[in-house]
């Protein structure tokens, strides 16, 4: 398919707007959220909308770096770690629950609309995972962990956001007294980049909890995506934790663009040529208003997520990894929160192996009264390449019980465990605690070094303002960007041209994107920043 044509969606047009109401409290928000709802109402997809929303409405943070599937890059990075294919479905799993902590810590929030052509990069140096000696327990984690939520069995109710434990600024972290010892040896690749030296520039994610750490240089806050009504918890373990000196470290680096304005679609690659271990997609979403919820799916050009091993012991591997049905709940009220429905499948391809591993992953529906579950139930199953029945399996009942080599539960905001079938002395393990789980703070270089089209520095008057509180400054700078793309695309108009990437190949219907020379070119940079600790040789 040719490319996604960007001025098919382009006319005069004046953008659905929401008028400021005055008021930067949180009753003033919530006027205007009701008044956005109503416009909205009875849209097929709010996503390919041109809405021009005023300033205090949204968190001083670009959306390129907001979504990046990353929270917890360290368990991206563990993804190869054994011979095993079984466990490194295992490990496919526990990424695929920590990559969205912000759903589980964080309230919902609506970062900047991304323009045509803008661009992000960050990177990430985190400690690798260790192994306990029973093959049967999750892998050992450092850097930014927290207490476990109390539970009394695996199906209790996870926190919401208001209970959700927050991490206080004030506090100084301290040493976590979890053993670290390994029953696996490091695994090192070969990398297809190198490494250098430039300045760091380390910054704290918008979907950290309350972990301040400003970067002035950066000019991006710190964002609090907590309810503020309960009180701190105890970061165990954060970079400068006594334990984490001197432990080499792998990087994980990430670029995306966006490709297309209307409808919006950006293109990522992030990965870790230390564990050859690869992430790529591309990003879009069909939202709807459907009763008291925003109803978010995947777009037509969303394939899924894929992580691609391109050496070490699940070389040629491919894991295609779908997004389930998202809801935005609690719009009338004013107190978001989010519900997952439906399924996510992922599927192992390629490699070594004749037969391949699949898992479904089935939301539990919520109910209508009382309090949401946040549940979670699945399995994993053998299926034979070639063939073409576990298609129709896209839930756990469709999936034959022969077919079934273990079961996985819990509860996707809090615990999950998984049990082999077919074994007597078989009991559930822990796959993942989410609820000790804090995003790792990305590095980003500082504003001196950024294109005039990278996120940060794009949006660098927008987000002063806003941090500031001068939301009217803050939508004066936000219109005048917006205005800017309206007269590129007019001037594309005119000339008969279309918009062409920098980064990523314009075609992008397998859902599978490819970088450019300067697409690569950029990752390698990433790769050569300095780091500010010890890395491991790729």
């Amino acid at each position: 398919m040719s490319p996604v044509d960007d001025t098919q969606y382009e006319d005069d047009a004046q953008p659905v707007s929401v008028p400021d109401a005055g008021d930067t409290g949180e009753s003033g928000k919530l006027k205007m959220i009701v008044s956005l709802v109503k416009k909205v109402v009875g849209v097929k997809d709010i996503a390919s909308m041109r809405l021009s929303l005023p300033a205090s409405l949204l968190e001083p943070i670009p959306n390129l770096e907001y979504w990046h599937y990353l929270d917890r890059p360290d368990l991206f990075a563990a993804i190869n770690d054994s011979d095993d294919p079984f466990e490194r479905m295992l490990g496919v799993l526990r990424f695929t629950f920590s990559k969205d902590l912000k759903f589980i810590r964080g309230k919902v929030c609506k970062p900047y609309n991304s323009v045509l052509g803008e661009h992000f990069r960050a990177h990430w140096d985190v400690i690798p995972v260790e192994y306990p000696s029973d093959p049967t327990e999750p892998p050992i984690q450092h850097l930014y962990l927290t207490t476990p939520a109390p539970e009394s069995n695996y199906s209790s109710l996870a926190p919401t956001p208001s209970q959700t434990p927050r991490i206080a600024a004030s506090e100084t972290a301290s040493l976590s007294g979890r053993s670290t010892k390994s029953g696996k040896s490091t695994v090192s690749g070969l990398s297809t980049l190198s490494r250098g030296a430039s300045t760091p520039g380390k910054s704290t994610p918008a979907t950290s909890p309350d972990l301040v750490e400003t970067n002035l240089e950066a000019g991006v806050s710190s964002l609090n995506l907590n309810d503020n009504d309960e009180d701190g918890g105890e970061l165990l373990e954060a970079d400068d934790a006594p334990e984490a000196e001197g432990k080499r470290r792998v990087r994980v680096i990430f670029l995306t663009e966006q490709v297309s304005h209307h409808p919006p679609i950006s293109a990522f690659y992030a990965m870790c040529p230390s564990r050859n271990t690869e992430l790529m997609g591309v990003d879009q979403i069909s939202a709807k208003v459907s009763g008291t919820t925003i109803r978010i799916v995947p777009g037509s050009y969303n394939k899924g997520i894929f992580v691609r091993l391109t050496g070490g012991p699940g070389e040629g591997e491919t894991y295609r990894i779908t997004h389930p049905v998202g809801s935005v709940n609690g719009i009338l009220r004013g107190s978001f929160y989010i519900t997952m429905s439906e399924a996510t499948i992922i599927e192992c391809s390629g490699g070594r192996d004749e037969e391949k591993l699949r898992a479904v992953i089935e939301y539990k529906e919520e109910s209508w009264l009382g309090r949401a579950h946040f549940l979670i139930e699945g399995v994993i199953h053998k299926y034979r390449p070639g063939s073409t029945e576990h298609v129709e399996w896209t839930r756990v009942k469709h999936v034959p019980r022969e077919r079934v080599l273990a079961t996985v539960d819990g509860s996707w905001k809090h615990r999950i465990r998984w049990k082999r079938v077919n074994e007597g002395s078989s009991e559930y393990a822990t796959l993942i605690d989410l609820s000790t789980l804090c995003s790792i703070p990305k590095s980003v270089r500082g504003l001196e070094k950024q294109h005039a089209n990278e996120s940060r520095k794009l949006w660098e008057n927008v987000t002063n303002n806003l941090v500031a509180k001068e939301y009217s400054e803050a939508t004066k700078h936000k219109l005048a960007i917006e205005q800017r793309q309206r007269d590129d695309a007019a001037e594309r108009k005119r000339k008969g041209a279309q918009f062409v990437p920098n980064y990523f190949e314009s075609d992008i219907e397998s859902g599978i994107p490819r970088l450019t020379e300067a697409g690569r070119k950029a990752l390698e940079e990433e790769l050569k920043e300095e780091a500010l600790y010890p890395l491991e040789d790729s």
